[in-house]
């Protein structure tokens, strides 16, 4: 179903919710990290009918500044047990999204992450290179959809609830045997509660659309001496049309994390304010498929402690609905 204003070749800012781990895009301390970009459909150009999306995106990360507050600092500037030095994040993200009717749906997410890190021990007096290097399973999240059409075809808003599973492993080792930070983890070992609110609507500028959403997840319980901080996240995002099979798009990323609790936490180095600029481009290939891409840029960073951060990140991905 092609809509006014919005046509179904906007539709890729397309399939998940938030990776809601998401990065400086929003950042642990050493650094372990999803982009903020908000592809999400049922936020941007939702489904008024029954019917599946499947998207895949990959996106990519190379978090190698320490940051503390609102500065740079060199690695190992200010002391700590581990001096993070970088983690490369490349994760590819698979998105299931379901409607039912005009109202009700789902979406499933399936993150891979692939994460090369590097961090300096300090044993007494040494300086030890420890790295990491893995290809594994991240949290898999499951939410449910309601949404309702406003006062014409192209406003739609809604709500979503959901949870994030556990089926990430959080004891992954390198080859000497040592295990990696809880926070570089591919899954954090607790299920969290996701609800989230959209709404998505037309302006008054010829083929131009906005869009809206405000997301929260908190973790139900601790794991292991582990509980992750809370995640706030806000986008707001500016849909543009100049050609009917291309889209422009530009958002604003805001996300809050709360710090990290339990005795494997390194709560002193997480939490964080993090504001970005996402510009992006899709492009209708057929009727029913869009290929688009993103670059994320942090205008604002507040982080507690020492906390490695990227100067920008960029994903690529495939929408299609049938």
């Amino acid at each position: 179903m092609k809509l006014p204003a919005l046509s179904a070749s906007a539709a890729p800012l397309v399939a998940i919710l938030m990776l809601t781990e998401m990065v400086s895009p929003a950042s642990a301390s050493c650094g372990s990290a999803f982009c903020t970009v908000n592809t999400n459909w049922n936020a941007q150009l939702p489904l008024t009918e029954s019917g599946t999306r499947i998207d895949l995106r990959f996106e990519y990360i190379d978090q190698n500044q320490p940051r503390h507050g609102t500065r740079d600092v060199s690695i190992g500037q200010v002391p700590r047990h581990h001096d993070e030095v970088q983690t490369i994040n490349r994760n590819s993200i698979l998105t299931i999204d379901h409607n039912f009717d005009a109202n009700w749906g789902f979406t499933t997410t399936v993150p891979l992450v692939n994460r090369d890190h590097e961090h300096i021990h300090n044993h007494q007096g040494e300086k030890l290179l420890e790295t990491w290097d893995f290809t594994q399973p991240g949290d898999v999240r499951v939410l449910g959809r309601y949404q309702m059409q406003g006062n014409h075809p192209a406003n739609v808003y809604g709500v979503m609830a959901g949870l994030k599973l556990p089926t990430g492993d959080y004891r992954v080792r390198n080859q000497e045997g040592e295990l990696a930070e809880r926070t570089l983890q591919p899954g954090t070992g607790t299920t969290d509660g996701i609800l989230a609110a959209f709404w998505n609507d037309t302006l008054p500028i010829p083929d131009s659309g906005w869009f809206a959403q405000v997301q929260g997840q908190v973790p139900l319980y601790r794991r292991d001496g582990f509980r992750p901080g809370y995640q706030l996240h806000l986008d707001v995002g500016y849909t543009y049309n100049p050609l009917p099979d291309l889209a422009l798009m530009l958002q604003l990323n805001t996300t809050r994390k709360g710090l990290d609790g339990g005795p494997e936490a390194e709560r002193e180095d997480s939490g964080s304010w993090t504001v970005s600029l996402s510009p992006g481009v899709s492009y209708a290939v057929t009727a029913s498929t869009n290929l688009y891409g993103f670059v994320q840029v942090p205008i604002y960073r507040d982080l507690n402690g020492v906390q490695l951060t990227a100067g920008w990140a960029a994903l690529a991905g495939v929408s299609t609905r049938f």
